[in-house]
Protein backbone atom coordinates (compact mmCIF):
# COMPACT_ATOMS: atom_id res chain seq x y z
CA UNK A 1 0.00 0.00 0.00
CA UNK A 2 1.42 3.37 -0.91
CA UNK A 3 2.31 6.30 1.16
CA UNK A 4 -1.54 8.29 -0.99
CA UNK A 5 -3.26 5.83 0.62
CA UNK A 6 -4.34 7.77 3.80
CA UNK A 7 -6.79 9.71 1.70
CA UNK A 8 -9.36 7.88 3.11
CA UNK A 9 -8.21 7.67 6.86
CA UNK A 10 -7.88 11.66 6.22
CA UNK A 11 -11.04 12.19 5.18
CA UNK A 12 -12.89 10.31 7.98
CA UNK A 13 -11.18 12.59 9.89
CA UNK A 14 -12.33 15.46 8.61
CA UNK A 15 -16.02 14.19 8.40
CA UNK A 16 -15.71 13.81 12.25
CA UNK A 17 -14.19 17.09 12.99
CA UNK A 18 -16.21 18.82 10.90
CA UNK A 19 -19.23 17.17 12.75
CA UNK A 20 -20.72 15.88 9.60
CA UNK A 21 -20.19 17.80 7.09
CA UNK A 22 -17.51 16.52 4.83
CA UNK A 23 -14.65 18.82 3.69
CA UNK A 24 -12.78 18.27 -0.12
CA UNK A 25 -9.34 17.58 -0.19
CA UNK A 26 -9.38 18.54 4.22
CA UNK A 27 -7.58 21.44 3.60
CA UNK A 28 -8.71 24.99 3.94
CA UNK A 29 -7.50 26.28 0.81
CA UNK A 30 -8.72 23.05 -0.82
CA UNK A 31 -11.16 23.19 -4.47
CA UNK A 32 -13.89 22.06 -2.48
CA UNK A 33 -17.26 21.41 -3.99
CA UNK A 34 -15.61 21.59 -7.42
CA UNK A 35 -16.48 24.95 -7.82
CA UNK A 36 -13.64 26.77 -6.68
CA UNK A 37 -11.31 27.69 -9.43
CA UNK A 38 -7.84 27.65 -7.67
CA UNK A 39 -4.78 25.63 -8.61
CA UNK A 40 -1.92 25.42 -6.36
CA UNK A 41 1.92 24.47 -6.97
CA UNK A 42 4.74 25.01 -5.52
CA UNK A 43 7.41 27.54 -6.78
CA UNK A 44 9.91 26.23 -4.64
CA UNK A 45 12.28 29.52 -4.07
CA UNK A 46 12.08 33.01 -4.24
CA UNK A 47 12.40 34.04 -8.24
CA UNK A 48 15.52 35.81 -8.74
CA UNK A 49 13.71 38.96 -10.83
CA UNK A 50 10.20 39.28 -12.22
CA UNK A 51 11.41 41.91 -14.70
CA UNK A 52 11.77 40.20 -18.48
CA UNK A 53 14.65 41.89 -19.01
CA UNK A 54 17.04 40.62 -16.23
CA UNK A 55 15.19 37.14 -15.87
CA UNK A 56 17.50 34.14 -16.69
CA UNK A 57 15.78 31.40 -14.83
CA UNK A 58 13.03 29.03 -14.31
CA UNK A 59 11.51 30.38 -11.39
CA UNK A 60 11.35 33.78 -12.71
CA UNK A 61 9.89 31.88 -16.04
CA UNK A 62 6.74 30.32 -14.41
CA UNK A 63 5.65 33.28 -13.62
CA UNK A 64 6.66 35.32 -16.03
CA UNK A 65 4.35 33.00 -18.23
CA UNK A 66 1.51 33.58 -16.48
CA UNK A 67 1.53 37.45 -16.28
CA UNK A 68 3.44 39.02 -19.51
CA UNK A 69 2.63 38.09 -23.15
CA UNK A 70 4.54 38.33 -26.28
CA UNK A 71 4.16 38.82 -29.54
CA UNK A 72 2.89 34.94 -29.95
CA UNK A 73 2.65 32.33 -27.16
CA UNK A 74 3.21 28.31 -27.58
CA UNK A 75 0.60 25.86 -27.45
CA UNK A 76 1.43 22.40 -25.42
CA UNK A 77 2.94 21.24 -28.78
CA UNK A 78 5.40 24.50 -29.20
CA UNK A 79 2.96 25.66 -32.44
CA UNK A 80 3.11 28.92 -32.62
CA UNK A 81 -0.63 30.73 -31.47
CA UNK A 82 -1.18 34.47 -31.97
CA UNK A 83 -0.90 36.43 -28.65
CA UNK A 84 -0.80 40.46 -28.66
CA UNK A 85 -0.84 39.69 -32.57
CA UNK A 86 -3.09 38.92 -33.96
CA UNK A 87 -2.16 38.68 -37.46
CA UNK A 88 1.30 39.10 -39.06
CA UNK A 89 2.87 38.94 -42.40
CA UNK A 90 6.53 38.24 -43.61
CA UNK A 91 8.37 39.43 -46.46
CA UNK A 92 9.05 37.12 -49.43
CA UNK A 93 12.97 37.43 -48.26
CA UNK A 94 12.20 36.01 -44.85
CA UNK A 95 13.46 39.28 -43.19
CA UNK A 96 10.68 41.42 -42.59
CA UNK A 97 7.93 40.75 -40.05
CA UNK A 98 4.88 42.94 -39.85
CA UNK A 99 2.33 42.26 -36.68
CA UNK A 100 -0.72 43.55 -35.97
CA UNK A 101 -1.80 43.83 -32.63
CA UNK A 102 -5.24 43.77 -31.29
CA UNK A 103 -7.06 46.17 -30.18
CA UNK A 104 -8.79 44.96 -27.51
CA UNK A 105 -5.26 44.31 -25.69
CA UNK A 106 -4.95 46.41 -22.39
CA UNK A 107 -2.39 46.26 -19.81
CA UNK A 108 -3.90 45.07 -16.17
CA UNK A 109 -4.34 49.22 -15.39
CA UNK A 110 -6.78 49.53 -18.42
CA UNK A 111 -4.20 51.37 -20.74
CA UNK A 112 -4.15 50.07 -23.77
CA UNK A 113 -0.85 47.32 -24.76
CA UNK A 114 0.85 49.00 -28.08
CA UNK A 115 3.58 48.40 -30.80
CA UNK A 116 5.54 51.19 -28.57
CA UNK A 117 5.48 48.85 -25.58
CA UNK A 118 7.42 46.26 -27.75
CA UNK A 119 9.81 48.65 -29.32
CA UNK A 120 10.65 50.00 -26.05
CA UNK A 121 11.09 46.48 -24.11
CA UNK A 122 12.83 44.94 -26.83
CA UNK A 123 15.66 48.40 -27.08
CA UNK A 124 15.82 48.50 -23.01
CA UNK A 125 17.19 44.62 -23.18
CA UNK A 126 19.46 45.79 -26.12
CA UNK A 127 20.46 49.42 -24.44
CA UNK A 128 24.18 49.21 -23.61
CA UNK A 129 24.35 52.34 -21.27
CA UNK A 130 20.92 50.11 -18.80
CA UNK A 131 21.15 49.83 -15.62
CA UNK A 132 19.21 46.19 -15.98
CA UNK A 133 21.60 43.33 -16.67
CA UNK A 134 20.03 41.52 -19.74
CA UNK A 135 21.89 38.22 -19.65
CA UNK A 136 19.60 37.46 -22.71
CA UNK A 137 19.90 40.46 -24.91
CA UNK A 138 21.96 38.09 -27.47
CA UNK A 139 18.40 36.42 -27.92
CA UNK A 140 17.51 39.90 -29.89
CA UNK A 141 20.73 39.61 -32.08
CA UNK A 142 18.40 38.27 -34.95
CA UNK A 143 16.85 41.97 -35.25
CA UNK A 144 19.37 44.21 -37.30
CA UNK A 145 21.43 46.06 -35.87
CA UNK A 146 20.75 44.57 -32.32
CA UNK A 147 24.25 43.53 -31.79
CA UNK A 148 25.73 46.89 -32.84
CA UNK A 149 23.77 48.47 -31.10
CA UNK A 150 24.25 45.90 -27.98
CA UNK A 151 27.63 46.60 -28.09
CA UNK A 152 27.64 50.57 -28.13
CA UNK A 153 28.56 50.63 -32.57
CA UNK A 154 24.65 51.94 -33.30
CA UNK A 155 21.96 53.74 -31.96
CA UNK A 156 18.96 52.64 -31.20
CA UNK A 157 17.02 54.17 -34.24
CA UNK A 158 19.16 51.93 -36.20
CA UNK A 159 17.40 48.51 -34.15
CA UNK A 160 15.29 46.54 -36.64
CA UNK A 161 11.75 47.55 -34.46
CA UNK A 162 9.42 50.28 -34.82
CA UNK A 163 5.98 51.03 -33.93
CA UNK A 164 4.61 52.09 -37.44
CA UNK A 165 1.58 53.36 -35.41
CA UNK A 166 -0.18 51.80 -32.17
CA UNK A 167 -0.89 48.69 -33.51
CA UNK A 168 1.54 47.82 -35.90
CA UNK A 169 5.04 46.96 -35.37
CA UNK A 170 7.48 46.27 -38.10
CA UNK A 171 10.59 43.81 -37.34
CA UNK A 172 13.68 43.41 -39.59
CA UNK A 173 16.37 41.15 -39.00
CA UNK A 174 19.66 40.32 -39.68
CA UNK A 175 19.23 37.11 -41.82
CA UNK A 176 16.01 35.21 -42.53
CA UNK A 177 15.58 32.72 -39.34
CA UNK A 178 12.78 30.14 -39.24
CA UNK A 179 11.61 30.03 -35.86
CA UNK A 180 11.54 34.00 -35.01
CA UNK A 181 8.33 33.37 -34.34
CA UNK A 182 8.58 31.06 -31.58
CA UNK A 183 11.10 33.99 -30.34
CA UNK A 184 8.83 36.44 -30.24
CA UNK A 185 6.76 33.75 -27.59
CA UNK A 186 10.03 33.97 -25.46
CA UNK A 187 10.50 35.77 -22.64
CA UNK A 188 13.17 38.60 -23.41
CA UNK A 189 10.90 39.70 -26.01
CA UNK A 190 7.82 40.35 -23.66
CA UNK A 191 6.33 44.34 -23.48
CA UNK A 192 6.63 46.36 -20.50
CA UNK A 193 4.69 49.50 -19.24
CA UNK A 194 6.66 52.43 -20.29
CA UNK A 195 5.18 54.65 -17.76
CA UNK A 196 5.64 52.34 -15.09
CA UNK A 197 9.30 50.96 -15.28
CA UNK A 198 10.58 54.64 -15.81
CA UNK A 199 8.46 55.70 -12.95
CA UNK A 200 9.55 53.24 -10.94
CA UNK A 201 13.00 51.28 -11.18
CA UNK A 202 11.61 48.40 -8.49
CA UNK A 203 7.88 48.15 -10.23
CA UNK A 204 8.97 44.26 -11.04
CA UNK A 205 9.44 43.31 -7.00
CA UNK A 206 6.20 43.67 -5.62
CA UNK A 207 2.69 42.62 -6.34
CA UNK A 208 1.13 46.26 -6.28
CA UNK A 209 3.44 47.92 -8.75
CA UNK A 210 3.64 44.81 -11.17
CA UNK A 211 1.56 45.78 -14.05
CA UNK A 212 0.79 42.83 -16.37
CA UNK A 213 -0.80 42.40 -19.73
CA UNK A 214 -1.10 38.34 -19.94
CA UNK A 215 -3.93 35.91 -18.30
CA UNK A 216 -2.74 36.70 -14.52
CA UNK A 217 -1.06 39.53 -12.90
CA UNK A 218 0.02 39.28 -9.07
CA UNK A 219 -2.23 39.22 -6.29
CA UNK A 220 0.12 38.74 -3.43
CA UNK A 221 3.58 38.42 -2.97
CA UNK A 222 4.90 37.18 0.34
CA UNK A 223 8.93 36.82 -0.47
CA UNK A 224 10.22 33.43 0.19
CA UNK A 225 7.08 32.14 1.27
CA UNK A 226 4.31 32.66 -1.66
CA UNK A 227 3.07 34.16 -4.63
CA UNK A 228 -0.82 34.34 -5.67
CA UNK A 229 -2.03 35.13 -8.97
CA UNK A 230 -5.09 36.05 -10.07
CA UNK A 231 -7.19 36.28 -13.12
CA UNK A 232 -6.47 39.08 -15.19
CA UNK A 233 -10.06 41.06 -15.87
CA UNK A 234 -8.55 43.29 -18.46
CA UNK A 235 -6.81 40.08 -20.45
CA UNK A 236 -8.12 40.01 -24.21
CA UNK A 237 -9.27 36.12 -23.98
CA UNK A 238 -10.20 36.45 -20.24
CA UNK A 239 -13.23 33.99 -21.23
CA UNK A 240 -10.32 31.27 -22.16
CA UNK A 241 -9.18 31.92 -18.60
CA UNK A 242 -11.03 29.72 -16.13
CA UNK A 243 -8.79 29.88 -12.81
CA UNK A 244 -9.65 31.98 -10.64
CA UNK A 245 -6.63 32.07 -9.06
CA UNK A 246 -2.64 30.27 -8.56
CA UNK A 247 -1.15 29.57 -5.64
CA UNK A 248 2.08 28.80 -5.38
CA UNK A 249 3.98 28.38 -2.11
CA UNK A 250 8.02 28.05 -1.80
CA UNK A 251 8.97 25.20 -0.54
CA UNK A 252 12.60 23.48 -0.60
CA UNK A 253 12.28 20.21 1.23
CA UNK A 254 10.82 17.46 -1.36
CA UNK A 255 9.80 15.68 1.63
CA UNK A 256 7.35 18.78 2.57
CA UNK A 257 6.19 19.49 -0.95
CA UNK A 258 5.13 15.34 -1.05
CA UNK A 259 3.50 15.29 2.04
CA UNK A 260 1.39 18.66 1.25
CA UNK A 261 0.29 16.68 -2.37
CA UNK A 262 -1.04 13.78 -0.37
CA UNK A 263 -2.68 16.07 1.85
CA UNK A 264 -4.32 17.64 -0.60
CA UNK A 265 -2.72 20.87 0.00
CA UNK A 266 -0.99 21.13 -3.30
CA UNK A 267 -2.85 19.98 -6.62
CA UNK A 268 0.69 19.32 -8.46
CA UNK A 269 4.37 18.73 -7.22
CA UNK A 270 7.43 18.23 -8.94
CA UNK A 271 8.40 19.82 -12.32
CA UNK A 272 8.88 22.13 -13.17
CA UNK A 273 10.38 23.69 -9.57
CA UNK A 274 9.55 21.48 -6.99
CA UNK A 275 10.68 17.99 -7.00
CA UNK A 276 9.79 14.15 -5.62
CA UNK A 277 12.15 12.76 -3.33
CA UNK A 278 14.14 10.40 -5.48
CA UNK A 279 14.03 7.17 -3.21
CA UNK A 280 10.29 7.52 -3.07
CA UNK A 281 10.48 7.39 -7.40
CA UNK A 282 10.02 3.59 -7.40
CA UNK A 283 7.30 3.39 -4.70
CA UNK A 284 5.48 6.31 -6.40
CA UNK A 285 5.36 4.81 -9.77
CA UNK A 286 3.64 1.02 -8.55
CA UNK A 287 1.16 3.94 -6.80
CA UNK A 288 -1.52 4.47 -9.07
CA UNK A 289 -3.08 6.99 -6.45
CA UNK A 290 0.10 9.06 -6.97
CA UNK A 291 -0.67 9.63 -10.48
CA UNK A 292 3.25 10.04 -11.46
CA UNK A 293 4.08 11.20 -14.70
CA UNK A 294 7.81 11.12 -16.21
CA UNK A 295 8.38 12.07 -19.90
CA UNK A 296 11.93 12.91 -21.52
CA UNK A 297 11.96 16.68 -21.87
CA UNK A 298 14.35 19.72 -23.98
CA UNK A 299 16.60 20.15 -21.18
CA UNK A 300 20.47 19.42 -19.40
CA UNK A 301 21.82 18.77 -16.39
CA UNK A 302 25.51 19.68 -16.36
CA UNK A 303 28.28 21.63 -14.24
CA UNK A 304 30.50 24.55 -15.23
CA UNK A 305 33.68 25.54 -15.00
CA UNK A 306 35.33 28.45 -14.11
CA UNK A 307 37.77 28.56 -16.84
CA UNK A 308 39.71 31.40 -15.66
CA UNK A 309 40.15 29.57 -12.20
CA UNK A 310 43.40 27.37 -11.58
CA UNK A 311 43.12 24.67 -12.35
CA UNK A 312 40.37 25.26 -14.39
CA UNK A 313 42.29 27.03 -16.48
CA UNK A 314 43.96 23.62 -17.81
CA UNK A 315 41.81 21.35 -20.78
CA UNK A 316 43.28 18.48 -19.31
CA UNK A 317 41.80 18.89 -15.66
CA UNK A 318 38.42 19.52 -17.17
CA UNK A 319 38.81 16.51 -19.13
CA UNK A 320 39.51 14.09 -16.51
CA UNK A 321 37.38 15.69 -14.00
CA UNK A 322 34.76 15.21 -16.63
CA UNK A 323 35.96 11.69 -17.57
CA UNK A 324 36.16 10.65 -14.07
CA UNK A 325 32.33 9.90 -13.07
CA UNK A 326 29.39 7.01 -13.76
CA UNK A 327 26.91 8.84 -15.17
CA UNK A 328 24.82 5.24 -15.85
CA UNK A 329 25.31 4.82 -11.91
CA UNK A 330 24.01 8.32 -11.14
CA UNK A 331 20.73 8.61 -13.07
CA UNK A 332 19.92 4.66 -12.07
CA UNK A 333 20.89 4.66 -8.39
CA UNK A 334 21.20 8.51 -7.54
CA UNK A 335 18.12 10.92 -9.58
CA UNK A 336 16.09 7.30 -10.79
CA UNK A 337 14.11 9.30 -12.77
CA UNK A 338 14.65 7.76 -16.33
CA UNK A 339 17.24 10.33 -17.08
CA UNK A 340 19.69 9.59 -19.85
CA UNK A 341 23.53 10.22 -19.47
CA UNK A 342 24.70 13.12 -21.25
CA UNK A 343 27.78 13.01 -23.31
CA UNK A 344 26.77 16.57 -24.95
CA UNK A 345 24.86 19.20 -24.43
CA UNK A 346 21.84 19.46 -26.75
CA UNK A 347 19.21 17.56 -25.64
CA UNK A 348 15.34 17.18 -26.67
CA UNK A 349 15.04 19.42 -29.55
CA UNK A 350 14.87 18.91 -33.32
CA UNK A 351 17.77 18.01 -35.32
CA UNK A 352 17.43 17.88 -39.43
CA UNK A 353 14.63 15.46 -39.84
CA UNK A 354 14.64 13.73 -36.29
CA UNK A 355 15.81 14.41 -32.81
CA UNK A 356 19.25 16.17 -32.44
CA UNK A 357 20.58 13.37 -30.56
CA UNK A 358 19.17 10.81 -32.82
CA UNK A 359 21.09 12.08 -36.15
CA UNK A 360 24.06 13.05 -33.74
CA UNK A 361 25.86 10.63 -31.14
CA UNK A 362 27.09 12.15 -28.22
CA UNK A 363 29.50 9.51 -27.21
CA UNK A 364 31.34 10.26 -30.22
CA UNK A 365 32.67 13.18 -28.05
CA UNK A 366 34.40 11.70 -25.16
CA UNK A 367 34.03 8.25 -23.01
CA UNK A 368 34.15 7.38 -19.54
CA UNK A 369 37.47 6.23 -18.48
CA UNK A 370 39.46 6.21 -15.43
CA UNK A 371 42.54 5.62 -16.04
CA UNK A 372 42.94 8.19 -18.83
CA UNK A 373 41.55 10.42 -16.39
CA UNK A 374 44.20 10.06 -13.93
CA UNK A 375 46.69 9.90 -16.95
CA UNK A 376 44.77 13.82 -18.22
CA UNK A 377 44.78 15.08 -14.07
CA UNK A 378 48.52 14.48 -13.62
CA UNK A 379 49.92 16.18 -17.01
CA UNK A 380 47.31 19.13 -16.08
CA UNK A 381 48.40 19.72 -12.64
CA UNK A 382 52.16 19.46 -13.89
CA UNK A 383 51.36 21.91 -16.61
CA UNK A 384 50.20 24.39 -14.01
CA UNK A 385 53.27 23.66 -11.55
CA UNK A 386 50.41 22.02 -9.19
CA UNK A 387 52.31 18.70 -7.18
CA UNK A 388 48.91 18.30 -5.90
CA UNK A 389 44.95 19.19 -6.94
CA UNK A 390 44.36 22.70 -5.05
CA UNK A 391 41.21 23.22 -2.45
CA UNK A 392 38.30 23.06 -4.62
CA UNK A 393 34.90 23.70 -3.55
CA UNK A 394 31.71 22.78 -6.03
CA UNK A 395 28.18 25.00 -5.25
CA UNK A 396 25.23 24.15 -6.01
CA UNK A 397 21.56 25.37 -5.60
CA UNK A 398 19.44 24.23 -2.52
CA UNK A 399 17.46 21.06 -2.93
CA UNK A 400 17.63 17.33 -1.96
CA UNK A 401 17.92 16.05 -5.77
CA UNK A 402 20.62 18.55 -6.40
CA UNK A 403 22.97 17.51 -3.49
CA UNK A 404 22.74 13.91 -3.81
CA UNK A 405 23.88 14.30 -7.38
CA UNK A 406 26.89 16.77 -6.03
CA UNK A 407 27.59 13.88 -3.25
CA UNK A 408 27.83 11.12 -5.83
CA UNK A 409 30.00 13.33 -7.79
CA UNK A 410 32.69 13.89 -4.90
CA UNK A 411 32.90 10.42 -4.02
CA UNK A 412 33.36 9.44 -7.70
CA UNK A 413 36.22 12.19 -7.51
CA UNK A 414 37.37 11.12 -4.49
CA UNK A 415 37.79 6.77 -5.56
CA UNK A 416 39.01 7.31 -8.72
CA UNK A 417 41.00 10.46 -8.75
CA UNK A 418 42.37 10.13 -5.17
CA UNK A 419 41.02 14.06 -5.18
CA UNK A 420 38.82 15.50 -2.47
CA UNK A 421 36.40 18.52 -3.63
CA UNK A 422 33.96 20.06 -0.77
CA UNK A 423 30.34 20.36 -1.70
CA UNK A 424 28.68 24.16 -0.78
CA UNK A 425 24.55 24.85 -1.10
CA UNK A 426 23.44 28.05 -1.85
CA UNK A 427 20.20 29.34 -1.82
CA UNK A 428 19.37 29.74 -5.77
CA UNK A 429 19.83 33.74 -6.27
CA UNK A 430 23.33 33.20 -4.67
CA UNK A 431 24.28 30.85 -7.09
CA UNK A 432 23.22 32.43 -9.83
CA UNK A 433 24.77 35.65 -9.06
CA UNK A 434 27.84 33.76 -7.97
CA UNK A 435 28.13 32.16 -11.64
CA UNK A 436 27.35 35.40 -13.12
CA UNK A 437 30.39 37.01 -11.00
CA UNK A 438 32.71 33.71 -12.06
CA UNK A 439 32.78 33.79 -8.33
CA UNK A 440 32.95 29.94 -7.96
CA UNK A 441 34.91 26.81 -8.94
CA UNK A 442 32.72 24.54 -10.19
CA UNK A 443 28.87 25.05 -10.23
CA UNK A 444 25.82 23.06 -10.64
CA UNK A 445 23.46 24.25 -13.83
CA UNK A 446 20.78 23.04 -15.94
CA UNK A 447 19.81 24.58 -19.28
CA UNK A 448 16.14 23.89 -20.79
CA UNK A 449 15.17 24.99 -24.73
CA UNK A 450 14.15 28.51 -25.09
CA UNK A 451 12.83 27.01 -28.39
CA UNK A 452 12.80 24.19 -30.70
CA UNK A 453 16.03 24.25 -32.31
CA UNK A 454 19.43 23.13 -30.99
CA UNK A 455 20.71 26.59 -31.30
CA UNK A 456 18.85 26.90 -28.22
CA UNK A 457 21.99 25.58 -26.30
CA UNK A 458 24.39 26.22 -28.58
CA UNK A 459 24.99 30.39 -28.44
CA UNK A 460 24.77 30.44 -24.76
CA UNK A 461 28.61 29.45 -24.74
CA UNK A 462 29.38 32.67 -27.56
CA UNK A 463 31.95 35.48 -25.82
CA UNK A 464 28.66 37.52 -25.77
CA UNK A 465 25.83 35.19 -24.11
CA UNK A 466 24.89 37.26 -21.15
CA UNK A 467 24.24 33.14 -19.75
CA UNK A 468 28.05 32.19 -20.20
CA UNK A 469 29.00 32.10 -16.80
CA UNK A 470 32.20 29.93 -17.57
CA UNK A 471 35.11 32.56 -18.82
CA UNK A 472 35.47 30.79 -21.85
CA UNK A 473 35.60 32.65 -25.02
CA UNK A 474 36.58 31.43 -28.56
CA UNK A 475 36.88 33.22 -31.62
CA UNK A 476 36.21 30.26 -33.68
CA UNK A 477 33.30 28.74 -31.79
CA UNK A 478 31.72 32.78 -32.31
CA UNK A 479 32.52 32.14 -35.90
CA UNK A 480 30.69 28.73 -36.24
CA UNK A 481 27.39 30.20 -34.77
CA UNK A 482 27.20 33.08 -36.84
CA UNK A 483 27.93 30.79 -39.76
CA UNK A 484 25.16 28.95 -38.48
CA UNK A 485 22.76 31.83 -38.12
CA UNK A 486 23.39 33.33 -41.62
CA UNK A 487 23.13 29.65 -43.35
CA UNK A 488 20.10 29.22 -45.53
CA UNK A 489 21.02 25.56 -46.51
CA UNK A 490 19.55 23.32 -43.45
CA UNK A 491 22.08 20.57 -44.22
CA UNK A 492 25.05 22.89 -44.06
CA UNK A 493 23.65 24.95 -41.03
CA UNK A 494 23.45 21.53 -39.11
CA UNK A 495 27.33 20.90 -39.42
CA UNK A 496 28.15 23.77 -38.40
CA UNK A 497 25.75 23.49 -35.48
CA UNK A 498 27.45 19.71 -34.53
CA UNK A 499 30.60 21.52 -34.89
CA UNK A 500 30.04 23.80 -32.27
CA UNK A 501 28.92 21.28 -30.19
CA UNK A 502 32.33 19.30 -30.67
CA UNK A 503 34.36 22.54 -29.75
CA UNK A 504 32.18 22.68 -26.41
CA UNK A 505 32.93 18.94 -25.85
CA UNK A 506 37.22 19.33 -27.00
CA UNK A 507 37.37 22.22 -24.91
CA UNK A 508 35.27 20.39 -21.89
CA UNK A 509 33.85 24.01 -21.04
CA UNK A 510 31.10 22.28 -19.37
CA UNK A 511 30.79 18.90 -17.36
CA UNK A 512 27.66 17.30 -18.90
CA UNK A 513 26.11 14.78 -16.58
CA UNK A 514 22.06 13.95 -17.64
CA UNK A 515 19.68 14.71 -19.80
CA UNK A 516 16.59 15.52 -17.66
CA UNK A 517 13.41 13.70 -17.55
CA UNK A 518 10.44 15.70 -16.26
CA UNK A 519 8.49 14.11 -13.14
CA UNK A 520 5.76 15.30 -11.55
CA UNK A 521 2.19 14.80 -10.29
CA UNK A 522 -1.46 15.92 -10.40
CA UNK A 523 -4.31 15.59 -9.44
CA UNK A 524 -7.18 13.96 -11.41
CA UNK A 525 -9.00 16.80 -11.37
CA UNK A 526 -6.18 19.09 -12.33
CA UNK A 527 -7.46 19.65 -16.50
CA UNK A 528 -5.62 21.03 -19.06
CA UNK A 529 -2.04 22.51 -17.18
CA UNK A 530 0.47 20.98 -19.30
CA UNK A 531 4.41 20.40 -19.13
CA UNK A 532 5.87 21.39 -22.60
CA UNK A 533 8.63 19.64 -24.69
CA UNK A 534 11.12 21.68 -22.57
CA UNK A 535 9.50 21.33 -19.31
CA UNK A 536 7.94 24.12 -18.79
CA UNK A 537 4.50 24.36 -17.16
CA UNK A 538 1.42 25.78 -19.08
CA UNK A 539 -1.44 26.44 -16.50
CA UNK A 540 -2.77 29.30 -18.17
CA UNK A 541 -5.99 26.93 -20.13
CA UNK A 542 -6.19 24.84 -17.10
CA UNK A 543 -9.08 24.48 -14.90
CA UNK A 544 -10.30 22.68 -11.95
CA UNK A 545 -13.16 20.00 -12.76
CA UNK A 546 -14.75 17.78 -9.72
Amino acid sequence: MGRLCRKSLLMLICFVLAGGVVLAACGKDGNSGGTEQVFRMNLFSEPPTLDPAAAQDQNSFTVLGAVLEGLTRLDAEARVQPGVAESWTVSPDGKTYTFTLRKEAKWSNGDPVTAHDFEYAWKRVLDPNSEVPAPYAYQLYYLKNATAYNSGEAGADEVGVKALDDHTLQVELEHPTAYFLKLTAFFTYFPVHKATVEANPAWAAEADTFVSNGPFIIKDWKHNESITLAKNENYYAKDEIRLDEVRMVMIEESSTELNMYEKGDLDWAGRPLGQIPTDMIPTLREDPDANLQIKPIASSYYYVYNTTAVPFNNVKVRKALAMAIDRRLIVEEVTKGGQQPAYGFVSGVTGLEKPFREEVDDTQYFREDVEEAKKLLAEGLAELGLSSFPDVTLIYNEGEGHMKVATAIADMWRQNLGIEVKIESQEFGVLLNNRMNLNYQIARAGWGADYDDPMTFIDIFTSYSGNNDTGWASPAYDELVAKANAEQDPAKRMDYIVQAEKMLMDEMVILPIYYYTAIWMHKDYVKNVVIDYAGNIDFTRGYIEK
